[in-house]
């Protein structure tokens, strides 16, 4: 039996360029949200869950309304957050990110992730397809965990806004990463949230 986790970053925040902790969806976030509910139309969702952050509720209101299944469960286990600090295998270039991150943000950020995992890495005695509204990082640590790599790893594995991501939890053996940050529903002029210059 399988669990499977879809994970979309939430849409386009109104003013995100201006460094906004949180904030309504823009026109352009709420249209990502319409496609990636389009994408989604197929699966039969058993569940679905949102960060308790303004923009992935709305996202995630846009996206439970157009598939007509049970609004989706606030769980503080997908904030925004800080999964791990600095490790010592980890490329200089980036040590500057963690430079106005505080230790109590690091700390709590790693109790949340690992609760995360004990949450949705659990296997399921019988399929289930769950549905998780999130942020880039929580995902990139979810997408770390899959492949075992070192703590640090999450830093580089970036996903756009409304980005789609499934892991398969398997029962005997390990979860596998089965798509990353698809963005085949999005057209060109909807892809954002990812880095500077990088190529979409």
């Amino acid at each position: 039996m399988s669990r499977y986790l879809y994970l979309v970053r939430h849409g386009e925040q109104v003013d995100a360029e201006f460094g906004l902790p949180d904030g309504p969806l823009s026109d352009r976030g709420r249209e990502q949200a319409d496609r990636i509910a389009d994408r989604l139309g197929s699966i039969s969702f058993d569940a679905a869950y949102t960060s308790p952050l303004q923009r992935a509720i709305e996202t995630a209101e846009v996206i439970t309304e157009r598939l007509e299944v049970q609004p989706a469960t606030p769980s503080a286990l997908l904030m925004d957050c800080i999964p791990s600090g600095p490790e010592p295998d980890m490329p200089p270039a980036f040590e500057a990110f963690f430079g106005g991150v505080t230790e109590e943000e690091i700390a709590a950020g790693q109790a949340q992730m690992t609760d995360a995992l004990g949450e949705w890495f659990t296997p399921s005695r019988e399929d289930r397809h769950e549905l998780l509204i999130t942020h880039n990082f929580v995902i990139a640590w979810f997408v770390r965990e899959v492949f075992g790599a070192s703590a640090w790893r999450w830093i580089g594995i970036n996903q756009a806004n409304c980005g789609l991501t499934i892991i398969r939890v398997r029962s005997a053996k390990p979860p596998v990463l089965l798509t990353h940050n698809d963005l085949g529903h999005l057209p060109a002029a909807l892809r954002t949230g990812l880095p500077d210059n990088h190529p979409v």
